[in-house]
């Protein structure tokens, strides 16, 4: 007898619910913060700032690196012209 009872006000409680909600919603479109001008323009200089700053420390350990290859083949340099002078005497 249970079993044949049918919960009938659950299925109509949610259509009341949806309309009620629409009706107090604004007229704007989710994420309509994000689609203003300025927030826009903010937001691409903001990640312009963060790239050139990127771009600077990557060109920084570019430099540091050629310089610390240069001295490397100095030293090697070096090191060949002294074997090179070394041999010669021989």
């Amino acid at each position: 007898m249970l079993a044949a009872t049918r919960l009938t006000t659950a299925r109509r409680a949610a259509p009341q619910l949806t309309t009620v909600a629409k009706r107090w919603t604004s007229s704007t479109k989710e994420g309509s913060v994000a689609q203003s001008k300025e927030f826009s323009k903010r937001e691409k200089a903001q990640e312009d700032s963060y790239a050139r700053k990127h771009e600077q420390e990557l060109l920084k350990k570019m430099r540091d690196e050629i310089e610390k290859k240069r001295k490397e083949l100095e030293a090697l340099e070096k090191q060949h012209a002294d074997e090179v002078a070394k041999s010669n005497k021989d």
